[in-house]
C-alpha cells in the first residue's frame, strides 16, 4: 500500500478543556508528528509533488485533557498468548493513572475479553498501586488471558454499567480488531468511552509498529537454546542442533536470534519457502565441510511440508503443523539414506520464553508504553494504539495496525543480513 493511502488521523471523543495535573514534564503539542517514510527520496518526492508528508501523531502528555480524573474509572484487559512484559504494562498503566493523574479506580478484567461478559462469571480485580507494586518482577499476567471473540454488545454493556471511561486493551492483531469493534459499538450508542490499545505480540508482527514489547526479551532468552544446540552439535560426530522458536506468519524472532547468535547456520522462516531436499543438500554440504550444524526454525515455516490439523484455535487461526518435530524426524532418516549418519538434538523453548519476566530494555519500553497509553486516553483519543516508529512513540489508528501482519521482506536488508550471517544459500528449493 502506498504511504499516501494510509490514514494517520486519530479519533477523539471531544475537545480537551481540563488543565492537566501533570507538572515538570515536557508537554507534546497536538501538531507534533513523526515522519512515516525515512528514505530521503520518498520525502523529496512528496515535497516535489506538493503532498503533505505522511506522519504519525506524536505520543506524550498534553497540556489539556478530556476526562476529569476525579470522576474517571478505567479498565485494563490482557488477551492472547503470554508475552514477557505484560505485567510491566499493567503496572505502568495503574501507577500512571494514580500518580500522574489522580485516577482512583482502575479495574482489571479477568481472562481477556471474557472478563467483560457476564456469562463467564469473572469478577474484575480492583488494581491499586499496592496491588501492582512488585508486578514487574513476575512473568505472565496478573489478569489472566484468553483467546477468541466475545459478544461486543455485552462487553460495552459492562463498560457502561461500571461507568468505565477508558479501556486499555493489551494484545495482538485479534485483540486490536476486537477493540475496534468495541469502539464502533460505543460510537453507535453515543457513549464517551475511549479505547486505547497497547500492541502485544511476541512475534513483532503488528503493522506500522517498529517494535512490540517482549520481542527483545524473547530474542535474548532464545540465547540459551541456541547455545545449547550449538554445544550439542559440536559435541557429536556429524552433530545437528535444531531449535524451534515462535513465529506463526512472521519470522522475526528466528531471524534476530540467528543474528544475535552467529553459531546458527540455517534460519527457516515462514516468508521464505524451502523444500526438504533443498535443505538437506545444503545441510549435508555444511556438515561435510564443518562437521556440525545449527538450525533455527520459526514455528510457521515449511507448512507446505507438514500435515496440518484441519481446525482453528479460539482466535480463528489455523492450527499449524509441527515443523520442529517434522524436521527432527525427517533430517536424520533422509540423511542416512544419503549415506550420512547424524546425531540431532531438538530444543523447543517456546513456552519457557513466553512466561519469562521482561529484561531491562523491555521493562523500560513497557513502562513508557503504559505511560503514553494513559496520556492518550486522558485526552479522549480512541480507537488507537501506542506505537513505536523510528525510535519515537506514536499514536497509530487501530485500522492502520490491524489490516495486515508485518512480515520479513525476503529481498530486504534484514533477510540479507541473515543470509550473510548464516552462510545458507539464498534459495533451498
Amino acid at each position: 500500500m502506498n504511504c499516501h493511502d494510509l490514514d494517520f488521523n486519530i479519533s477523539r471523543l471531544g475537545r480537551c478543556r481540563i488543565p492537566s495535573p501533570l507538572s515538570g514534564v515536557r508537554f507534546v503539542r497536538n501538531d507534533e508528528r513523526v515522519l512515516y517514510p525515512s528514505d530521503a527520496s520518498a520525502i523529496e518526492a512528496c515535497v516535489a509533488e506538493g503532498k503533505p508528508l505522511p506522519a504519525f501523531e506524536a505520543a506524550g502528555p498534553r497540556e489539556q485533557i478530556y476526562f476529569d480524573p476525579s470522576k474517571l474509572k478505567c479498565g485494563i484487559v490482557t488477551c492472547g498468548g503470554l508475552c514477557p512484559g505484560l505485567n510491566d504494562v499493567i503496572r505502568a498503566i495503574v501507577l500512571s493513572l494514580f500518580h500522574h493523574y489522580g485516577v482512583a479506580t482502575v479495574f482489571g478484567f479477568r481472562y481477556g475479553y471474557e472478563g467483560l461478559t457476564h456469562r463467564h462469571g469473572h469478577r474484575p480485580l480492583e488494581l491499586t498501586p499496592r496491588a501492582v507494586a512488585d508486578l514487574h518482577q513476575k512473568g505472565g499476567t496478573l489478569l489472566g488471558s484468553s483467546r477468541g471473540p466475545q459478544d461486543v454488545s455485552e462487553m460495552v454493556d459492562t463498560l457502561e454499567r461500571m461507568n468505565v471511561g477508558i479501556l486499555f486493551a493489551i494484545g495482538g492483531d485479534g485483540t486490536l480488531r476486537g477493540a475496534q469493534a468495541v469502539t464502533e459499538e460505543i460510537g453507535r450508542r453515543n457513549l464517551k468511552i475511549a479505547v486505547i490499545g497497547i500492541p502485544k505480540t511476541i512475534d513483532n508482527d503488528i503493522s506500522n509498529v517498529q517494535n512490540s514489547f517482549g520481542f527483545e526479551t524473547a530474542v535474548s532468552e532464545a540465547r540459551t537454546a541456541v547455545y545449547s544446540a550449538n554445544a550439542e552439535a559440536e559435541g557429536a560426530r556429524n552433530g545437528i542442533g535444531l531449535v524451534k522458536l515462535m513465529g506463526r506468519e512472521s519470522g522475526f524472532i528466528a531471524a534476530y536470534a540467528s543474528l544475535a547468535h552467529s553459531e546458527v547456520n540455517f534460519c527457516l522462516v515462514p516468508e521464505v519457502p524451502f523444500t526438504l531436499d533443498g535443505l538437506l543438500a545444503a545441510l549435508k554440504r555444511r556438515i561435510e565441510s564443518r562437521g556440525h550444524a545449527v538450525i533455527v526454525v520459526a514455528e510457521g515455516a515449511g507448512q507446505d511440508l507438514v500435515e496440518r490439523p484441519r481446525e482453528t484455535d479460539a482466535s480463528g487461526n489455523v492450527r499449524l503443523g509441527d515443523i520442529g518435530i517434522f524436521l527432527r524426524d525427517m533430517i536424520p532418516a533422509r540423511l542416512k539414506n544419503l549415506g550420512m549418519d547424524v546425531t540431532l538434538k531438538y530444543i523447543d523453548p517456546s513456552y519457557t520464553i513466553r512466561s519469562m519476566p521482561a529484561n531491562a530494555h523491555d521493562s523500560v519500553f513497557c513502562l513508557l508504553l503504559g505511560h503514553h497509553a494513559v496520556h492518550a486516553g486522558m485526552t479522549g483519543r480512541t480507537n488507537m494504539l501506542v506505537g513505536f516508529w523510528k525510535n519515537e512513540f506514536t499514536h497509530v489508528p487501530i485500522p492502520l495496525a490491524a489490516f495486515e501482519r508485518k512480515r520479513i521482506d525476503p529481498e530486504g536488508r534484514l533477510w540479507s543480513n541473515v543470509l550473510a550471517s548464516t552462510g545458507q544459500p539464498k534459495e533451498m528449493m
